[in-house]
């Protein structure tokens, strides 16, 4: 049974920073794309940063200087860290991940969600 499991969300003042983690545990062959979205209050979800197993990240512009992707593949766990925390990034935000394992028998690639961890930004 694989999962992950997040932490790291908070209240914080603008300006302020946070640090996120995406655990994977479980029977784990390989963690292929690790995708970081968020949920504003009344909006939908959106994909705001990935990661590639080879090491690519990639972020939307709003973002792009103030977040950052970090891998510990020892660990199979993946680190954001968000610096200079606006009111408007106050969402939750949740990982998603392409992992490779076995389910009743068949190898494949299977998509995993965290549980989600709340991140507000307010004064």
């Amino acid at each position: 049974q694989v999962q992950l499991v997040e932490s790291g969300g908070g209240l914080v003042h603008p300006g302020g920073t946070l640090r996120l983690s995406c655990a994977a545990s479980g029977s784990i062959t390989s963690i292929k794309d690790m995708g970081w979205y968020r949920q504003p209050p009344g909006k939908q979800r959106e994909l705001f940063a990935f990661s590639t197993s080879g090491g690519t990240t990639n972020y939307i512009d709003s973002v792009k200087g103030r977040f950052t992707i970090s891998t510990d593949n020892a660990k199979n766990t993946v680190y954001l860290q968000i610096n200079s925390l606006k009111p408007e990034d106050t969402a939750v935000y949740y990982c998603n991940a392409q992992i490779e394992t076995v389910r009743g028998g068949l190898r494949a690639l299977y998509a995993y969600w965290g549980q989600g961890t709340q991140v507000t930004v307010s004064s």
